[in-house]
């Protein structure tokens, strides 16, 4: 089966590039992203491929790296996204940028991209948080320390709040009640229970 394809580009489109392989030219759809990051036309390029095959049509799938690619299969485990939907939500957003709002469970800046409502924002996170291992050529970055309250934050993003919001709120409510003896005593799942209740008034205001 194809891994890549090594070859001339005789032309690029919105969402589609033509790759010549000695005398052969290939019909290859691509998010805009890879787009901007292949050579110019005329030039030399190496196009990661995915083939889809079915009964009524043959189509390939192109990326500009193999951590591309693997994004775009991680993508179709979503379910309700398709490869179209796939090649749309990689047109509007780079692998970093999707990588990162994915890691910090920001269902509002998931759902503002194209191609991606709240409902699969959600499942997006659902699917997909914490599991990703594109395996990348992408430069590795500094993870950020997760809050001993994420499941609260993301529960609250979750309902729409802006990640950063939520943050903002939960952390002013843990110094409020830290000070307060009869929370220090409450268990884990207790405490949970006690931020989120009063982070959505605050959030509400």
């Amino acid at each position: 089966m194809f891994n890549s394809l090594t070859g001339i580009i005789t032309g690029k489109y919105p969402q589609k590039v033509f790759l010549d392989t000695h005398g052969i030219e290939w019909d290859i759809n691509v998010p805009d992203k890879t787009l901007d990051a292949l050579p110019a036309t005329g030039e030399k390029a190496r196009v990661f491929i995915w083939m889809q095959h079915t009964d009524a049509l043959m189509l390939l799938y192109g990326f500009s790296s193999d951590s591309e690619r693997n994004l775009f299969l991680s993508l179709l485990k979503v379910d309700g996204i398709g490869p179209k939907a796939a090649l749309k939500i990689m047109s509007n957003v780079s692998v970093d940028d999707l990588l990162a709002i994915l890691e910090n469970g920001d269902v509002s800046a998931l759902s503002k991209i194209p191609g991606v409502g709240k409902k699969t924002a959600s499942k997006m996170l659902l699917s997909l948080k914490g599991k990703l291992n594109l395996d990348n050529d992408l430069p590795a970055k500094a993870s950020k320390k997760a809050s001993p309250y994420e499941d609260v934050i993301v529960s609250l993003s979750s309902m729409g709040y802006d990640r950063r919001d939520c943050e903002a709120a939960l952390n002013n409510l843990v110094k409020e009640l830290e000070k307060d003896p009869a929370f220090a005593k409450l268990l884990p799942t207790q405490k949970e229970d006690t931020l989120f209740r009063r982070a959505i008034v605050e959030l509400a205001k």
